[in-house]
């Protein structure tokens, strides 16, 4: 089935959880997590770079409105996006670094380039 993973979680609940990783992601740089979810990751992630890229009230707007932190939104317009802005996508990397000792799920680093 196309579209979004549903990571065994209901909507609210992966909304909720993927813009704090989002967020995470912004603020400290890279995440340890597991592969499917570092994929859903890096397409919204990559979605909010491309939006900040252009920094407009609207852009402002739309990135305030799914990353949790004030702080991370301003050093996403000021910091991150400027390092990209003759790049067209690709501002993630997602490593794998073999099976979690629990249950053994494929983990991956998920960072910006």
């Amino acid at each position: 089935m196309p579209g979004t993973r549903k990571l065994g979680r209901t909507t609210a609940q992966r909304t909720a959880m993927l813009r704090a990783m989002v967020t995470f992601l912004f603020e400290n740089g890279k995440i340890e997590t597991t592969v499917t979810r570092a994929k859903e990751v890096s397409s919204l992630a990559e979605k909010m770079i491309t939006i900040a890229k252009e920094s407009n009230l609207h852009n402002k707007r739309l990135v305030m409105s799914f990353v949790t932190k004030e702080d991370v939104v301003y050093k996403l317009f000021d910091e991150i996006a400027p390092k990209y802005k003759d790049t067209k996508g690709g501002y993630t990397r997602i490593t794998k670094i073999g099976p979690r000792r629990g249950d053994a799920a494929e983990m991956a680093v998920i960072e910006l380039v």
